[in-house]
Order: C-alpha cells, then structure tokens, then sequence
C-alpha cells in the first residue's frame, strides 16, 4: 500500500473512532434532572392507584394471549369458554384490555355477569379497549402494566401469543423460580402451540446446558382446552 492510501486510511480510522452520535448525545441531553424527577413521581402515583385498583379483586385469574386472533378462531372460542367458566365459579378475570384472546376471555366473563377487568396501556395512537371490560384502568408505561398483571391473580392463564405473551410467560416463572414471587399456578393452553418451546426447554435448557433444574419445568401446566384448564384450576384448588 502507497504511503498516501496508508494516510488516507489512517484519517478513516481516526475519524470513525472520535466521532460522537450525535443522535446519542441529543437523547443524554434531553434527560434533564427536572423531567426524571417528573418521570419518577409519575411512575410512583400509577403504582398507587395500579395496587389500589387491583385490591377490588380479591380472587382474580390473568389470562394473557394474541390479540391478532380473530373472532372465528379456535383459540377465541376456548378463552372465551374458559373466562365464563372463571366468572361463574367468581373469579374476576382480568386482561391488558385489548382485542383477539383479551376480548374473548372479556367477552366470557361478561356473558356470565361477572367481573370483566381491563389493565390498558396508553399509547401514542390510542389503543382501544375491548368493549366486554366492566372495568378497567390504564397507565403510561408498559413495565407497570407488566408488573400489575404479574402480582393481580391466583392463578395466570396463557394461550397462544407472540412477543408479549412470551414475555409475560417468561417473566412469571422467572419470579417464581427465584423465589421472588409465591408459587402460583401457570397454565399452557393448546398443546400444538406450546410443545414445541417446552421441549426445548427439557432437550436444550435442561438437559444438554443444565441452565435450570427438573423441578422448574413443574412451574408451569400444559392442557390442550379450557375445560381441562379449569379442571387443572379447580384440583389445584382444592389441594390448597
């Protein structure tokens, strides 16, 4: 290489190297002291009226799942099944408020007369709740909806789901395996869509890496219906 492609290289390197992102930089700047404190206080007051709300509901069950799944699916149909069955034996049932499983296990509970919740999240572009929630309450940030849905039942109920739901799930049997959360039963719905991840669970997590211990995969249940999730409920309840 010539000396002059050697400097020109040089300065290449050199400049890279030194220039700050201004994008970063613009964003650092704009978290001054008086809008943290803002934030902060604005975090604490949801809390409050989150853990106040959630005290009207003594006997709860969270049931979380897709919200792009649409009326004529299968898996609506068995969340809405399983949320009437929750409402009449008095189990409040509570959701993030939103469409797909959300509404139908809303829409159960609300077929039966029971308590329909809705736990929203307030976005840019407004999300809507779905119209079988009796009650609800809705907060600005996505971690203390997460955190309201996680400490709100005795019992949570997952169907098929993307990130979210997947996120939820996750979060929950990492709480409970590290003793930060009380054991509460965790229900898998519909064998075809959560056998897979479970397996890999045993076959890569446990087995091949042992990143966890047997007794974590007995975290969580999986049935295939909501009739077999309530039956699951009730047994687990009367082992109590």
């Amino acid at each position: 290489m010539s000396s002059k492609k050697k400097k020109k290289a040089k300065r290449s390197t050199k400049k890279v190297s030194i220039t700050p992102d201004h994008r970063i930089t613009k964003v650092i700047e704009s978290h001054t002291e008086e809008t943290a404190s803002w934030r902060i206080f604005k975090i604490i007051g949801e809390f409050v009226s989150g853990y106040e709300f959630l005290k009207n509901y003594p006997l709860s069950a969270s049931i979380f799942g897709s919200s792009r799944r649409g009326f004529q699916d299968e898996i609506y149909k068995e969340a809405q099944k399983l949320g009437y069955k929750l409402a009449e034996a008095g189990f409040a049932v509570i959701t993030g408020g939103g469409p797909g499983v959300m509404e139908a296990a809303n829409r159960g509970a609300y077929n039966a007369g029971g308590k329909s919740v809705g736990i929203n999240i307030q976005l840019a572009v407004k999300q809507k709740t779905n119209p079988y929630v009796r009650e609800s309450i809705a907060v600005n940030y996505f971690f203390i909806r997460k955190l309201m849905l996680s400490f709100a039942s005795e019992v949570y109920i997952f169907f098929p789901g993307g990130f979210g739901t997947l996120d939820e799930f996750f979060d929950l049997i990492t709480l409970i395996q590290t003793k930060k959360s009380k054991p509460i039963p965790i229900i898998l719905i519909n064998r075809e869509y959560w056998s897979p991840l479970l397996g890999w669970i045993e076959n890569q997590v446990y087995k091949k890496n042992h990143a966890i211990d047997r007794e974590d995969m007995n975290i969580y249940h999986l049935v295939n219906t909501a009739d077999e999730a309530f039956q699951l409920i009730q047994n687990l309840a009367d082992m109590r």
